[in-house]
């Protein structure tokens, strides 16, 4: 009897001590230009919630006027994305069923529309890129993509480099 409290004191313990592993480990999402204000900044996210944002135009500003396209590259920015939010942002990525998504969505007809590329980098060593000209490839890659874009604004950025 004393063994079975053990094995069960052991595998309680275990269970508490050993975080759920992420199969992710590097999350990247580009937002590109369009013709007018539309945001452009590279984020990348990694297994232990750190992220950093190369951020050059409109990422954590409004542009308004021309005069916005020839001001400086805003910069790059790191945090530490809270627990609830990376819990959610993989929670929509297992959702996803990536392996079943194409390389590319998009209308080539349409000329003003910003391109999303989400690349995802597996832990035994494999990768999908997804290429989404319009960013409106399903819905639950629409749905990601507002999510990984609130991200700007959801948490506390601290810019390291010009």
């Amino acid at each position: 009897m004393k063994y079975f409290f053990f094995l069960l004191s052991l595998v309680f313990v275990l269970s508490c001590a050993t975080p759920n592993a992420s199969k992710y480990s590097k999350i990247e999402y580009n937002a590109e230009a369009c013709f007018g204000f539309c945001p452009i900044f590279k984020i990348t996210v990694n297994p232990d919630r750190t992220a950093v944002i190369d951020a050059e135009r409109f990422t954590f500003t409004e542009g308004r006027s021309k005069d916005d396209f020839s001001g400086p590259k805003e910069g790059i920015f790191k945090t530490t994305i809270k627990q609830a939010d990376y819990n959610k942002l993989i929670s929509l990525l297992d959702d996803l069923d990536l392996n079943n998504l194409k390389p590319y969505y998009g209308n080539k007809n349409v000329t003003d529309l910003p391109t999303a590329h989400l690349r995802i980098t597996f832990t035994d060593g494999t990768s999908k890129h997804i290429e989404d000209y319009g960013k409106g490839g399903t819905e639950k890659l629409d749905e990601l993509y507002t999510f990984i874009e609130n991200l700007r604004k959801t948490q506390t950025w601290t810019k390291v480099a010009q």
